[in-house]
């Protein structure tokens, strides 16, 4: 592995050629990187004024300039004084123009690309591969969850030279969105974690979710290998009536069978374990969910020519991302941090995770307490699916369930019904928070999870404030 890394430098003409744009101002020159915020931007960056639901990156054009940006790429004009000297690039889309920069980026790149979809697992599958990988190879992997229009091209231009293994995350909430990034992000490995009923509202139905994810094959380099979940049938069904190729990797033995052996799985406490191949391995992530993840991170890791033992070596000393299944131990209390999005299959784990933790510690008087949010972008079936909720909620033996908004007083009344355990309302996270002095005890077990609207991350760090 180098000891320096080299700095990319790209032309502000060569910028021009491929995304189109119109020169409003000098373009001769320059710049060694992409920046979207006059905050962080480095001097010599390109600053891409994209605009978001609260901010206009037109209105800090001037701004990056003044600490040095090297030019920036634009789809408005400007004021006449922030146009002065300025090189300036004006496009139709900011944003197409990112992404097309970046595709031209990873085909002049010798690195492989890893790409992730899925409805549930994208980011700590994508974890794991980096974790593992990093120990043989230079790798970059997106930052956080950075898998739109504009996190997965900043993720390809953020990657370096010498980068041999760049791991991208793909995500959509509506049909066209995949296909868009795969064909930027190229990939030569594609794995689809899973398919659920997530972002309804967009989609419509699981079927259609399916063909969304398994356009993720439309970007796939000649020779590239698509991965995708055996034990998810709809998934397996539909790559079959497109024609697709695929291979497999899974916890169950369905037909089609994964090319690898999994026995033995035990998901309790703070962690789970399984036996790959012969081999016993140890995950510090507790829940099956994790272990779908991590069998999914072996199936592209093992395609770098990583061995069982040295996958299993490696996967000892991986991290929960933060707020995604994260145990959290306060004093006397232990928090399932599970607050940054929810959706059915991922509450689903969620509560499985918590049942798992209460037999692992075996206190008689630990109760299982859920702070719960609502589950977003389900469109029609919202209201079916947090009744839905409700129950799994009271198959669990939670005993004390704090809910968040309208749609957790659903599933709080589909759980009353459903069992004798107490249920209190809340309009929002402050509301449980100025309460939770009161309602949390000594050895309770609690899960905090809901989708990020409810921005339920305050009511960990209350807990943490209270007990820690």
């Amino acid at each position: 592995m180098p000891a320096q890394t080299k700095t990319k430098e790209f032309s502000i003409r060569a910028l021009a050629q491929i995304t189109a744009a119109e020169p409003c101002g000098q373009s001769a020159g320059s710049f060694t990187g992409v920046s979207i915020d006059s905050r962080t931007i480095e001097p010599g960056d390109c600053f891409f004024a994209v605009s978001g639901e609260n901010f206009d990156g037109h209105d800090y054009v001037e701004d990056a300039f003044r600490k040095g940006a090297a030019c920036a790429v634009v789809q408005r004009d400007l004021p006449a004084g922030c146009r002065r000297d300025s090189k300036l690039l004006k496009v139709d889309d900011t944003v197409k123009a990112l992404g097309d920069f970046a595709r031209w980026y990873r085909t002049q790149a010798d690195f492989q690309v890893v790409a992730v979809t899925g409805s549930v697992g994208k980011t700590t599958t994508r974890r794991i591969i980096h974790h593992v990988l990093s120990r043989n190879f230079r790798v970059c992997q997106a930052p956080k969850n950075f898998n739109n229009h504009i996190g997965l091209p900043l993720t390809l231009l953020k990657a370096d030279c010498e980068d041999e293994i760049v791991v991208v995350e793909i995500g959509a909430n509506r049909r066209g969105e995949i296909g868009y990034l795969t064909r930027i992000a190229l990939p030569d490995i594609a794995v689809i974690t899973s398919v659920r009923p997530v972002h309804l509202a967009g989609f419509g139905d699981v079927k259609t979710i399916a063909r969304e994810k398994l356009s993720i094959a439309e970007g796939l380099r000649p020779g590239g290998s698509l991965l995708i979940n055996t034990d998810c049938q709809i998934l397996i069904d539909t790559a079959r009536a497109t024609g697709l190729g695929f291979a497999c990797f899974g916890m169950s033995s369905a037909s089609p069978p994964s090319m690898d052996h999994v026995t033995d799985i035990s998901c309790a406490g703070h962690s789970s374990s399984f036996t790959l191949n012969g081999v016993r391995i140890f995950l510090p992530l507790p829940g099956a969910g994790n272990v779908e993840n991590a069998l999914a991170a072996w199936a592209v890791c093992s395609r770098f020519g990583i061995s069982v033992n040295d996958y299993a070596d490696a996967l000892r000393s991986v991290t929960a991302p933060p707020m995604r299944a994260e145990l959290l131990q306060f004093a006397n209390i232990t928090v399932l941090n599970d607050c940054y999005n929810a959706n059915p299959a991922s509450m689903k784990n969620a509560l499985d995770t918590l049942v798992g933790l209460r037999l692992a510690r075996q206190q008689p008087n630990g109760r299982l307490v859920f702070v719960c949010g609502h589950m977003a972008e389900l469109g029609r079936q919202s209201r079916q699916l947090h009744v839905e909720l409700g129950r799994q909620i009271a198959e669990a033996g939670v005993r004390l369930l704090l809910a968040v908004g309208q749609l957790g007083q659903v599933a709080a009344n589909s759980a009353a019904a459903a069992a004798n355990l107490e249920t209190i309302l809340f309009h929002d996270a402050g509301g449980v928070c100025d309460n939770l002095k009161h309602l949390i005890r000594q050895d309770d077990i609690i899960l905090v999870k809901g989708s990020r609207a409810a921005a339920l991350e305050t009511v960990v760090e209350k807990l943490k404030e209270l007990f820690a």
